[in-house]
């Protein structure tokens, strides 16, 4: 699913948001990614999400090499990815339903896929009863649901999420790591870059610790501080 080489990310100030990058995450996977802050953690899902380029190294998703992406091609990549992030990124002029239904609309899907797709998925992440509402009616949990029920309308076979339930009480947090939880049983590929700890120690999957841009630990069915 996921091949990074030796990769390397210099911002443009000098600073290096990872530094010779090696890890390899197989399709199902469910990886926490670690760190304080400044450590690498958002840098990762930037280059999985093509917001930032390799300054070094190489990336694959799947048979796809980030460096090789042309601006034009970049689009259609982003459309076969769910993305979740603290922030929510909802369009606050759209409803519940037309917030996850524009995720459908931008692939061209059919009218009737969408009609069919979009209530399902606001049923599995619980705001079938919210659909007509706006952002700015919702709590946050809720619109960190509607968030990741635009994330997964399409299928996607990886989704990304930085700092899932940064924003969010911990009994809400709870509530949207149970529905990660549920859609990486059906196959999805989840990677999650999170600060959490109280999460990653509860949840025991892979952990990939970053410190100073560099992984220092790769543990399967870890912690937040296990040491290796």
């Amino acid at each position: 699913m996921i091949d990074i080489k030796n990769a390397t990310v210099t911002y443009y100030n000098g600073v290096k948001g990872i530094n010779d990058v090696s890890l390899r995450i197989g399709d199902g996977e469910f990886v926490f990614v670690i760190g304080s802050s400044g450590s690498g953690k958002s840098t990762i899902i930037k280059m999985l999400l093509k917001e930032t380029d390799l300054s070094a190294g190489e990336a694959f998703v799947g048979d796809i090499n980030l460096s090789d992406i042309t601006r034009a091609r970049l689009p259609y990549y982003r459309r076969k990815l769910g993305v979740v992030f603290q922030d929510f990124r909802l369009l606050p002029n759209k409803t519940v339903y037309e917030n996850v239904a524009f995720a459908m609309r931008v692939t061209e899907a059919r009218n009737r896929d969408v009609r069919r797709n979009v209530p399902a998925v606001l049923a599995l992440v619980g705001l079938s009863k919210r659909a007509r509402a706006y952002p700015g009616q919702l709590s946050g949990g809720e619109q960190q649901r509607c968030a990741l029920a635009r994330a997964i309308v399409n299928n996607p076979p990886l989704l990304l999420a930085d700092e899932p339930t940064g924003n969010l009480d911990p009994d809400t947090a709870w509530g949207i790591m149970e529905l990660l939880e549920d859609i990486n049983r059906k196959g999805t590929t989840i990677v999650m870059a999170t600060h959490a700890s109280d999460i990653v120690d509860s949840l025991q999957k892979r952990v990939v610790a970053l410190k100073g841009g560099r992984v220092f630990r790769d543990v399967e069915r870890s912690g937040y501080y296990n040491e290796i």
